[in-house]
């Protein structure tokens, strides 16, 4: 079968797999916490978007060369999916910590209010998920492990 033998798209999944694990360890580092959550998370540092896109555009680029139309169609996708996740996404993170807050206050005055004591916090709230996005570092590291991961698979495999 020709899937098997795909190399961009192996290259970009063993991207996506890399940049989501490595986070883990990152994570560590910076917090001394180990948070497994983050396998499956979005956000976070590096960029498993970033990595996948790059990845892919790196593999085409060494299968079919820099003038291909197909590697102008995967540069193009990175860049987009790359701005993509350092802009709206990022954005739609904070507009989530606010919206979170204001949940909280509104949980917090509607408790004092009527006296919900005696309900589980989960009840009353439902957080919105604010680790959306990508900081500009984060999409640029991951874009660079993402080179690096394909470049290093290819001169070995």
């Amino acid at each position: 079968m020709e899937l098997f033998t795909n190399f961009p798209l192996w290259a970009s999944l063993a991207a996506i797999f890399f940049a989501q694990f490595v986070k883990v360890p990152i994570q560590y580092i910076a917090t001394r916490k180990i948070d497994w959550s983050l396998l499956t998370s979005t956000g976070g540092m590096p960029s498993s978007h970033s990595a996948a896109v790059t990845a892919l555009a790196t593999g085409v680029a060494l299968e079919t060369g820099l003038n291909s139309a197909v590697f102008a169609v995967a540069a193009v996708f990175a860049i987009i999916t790359m701005f993509d996740a350092s802009g709206v996404r990022r954005q739609a993170g904070e507009q989530a910590i606010v919206l979170n807050q204001l949940v909280a206050d509104f949980s917090r005055f509607a408790q004092e209010a009527k006296g919900w004591q005696g309900k589980p916090e989960k009840e009353k709230q439902k957080e919105l998920k604010e680790l959306l996005g990508h900081k500009p570092i984060e999409v640029f590291f991951g874009g660079l492990t993402g080179v690096a991961l394909t470049l290093l698979l290819h001169y070995l495999l």
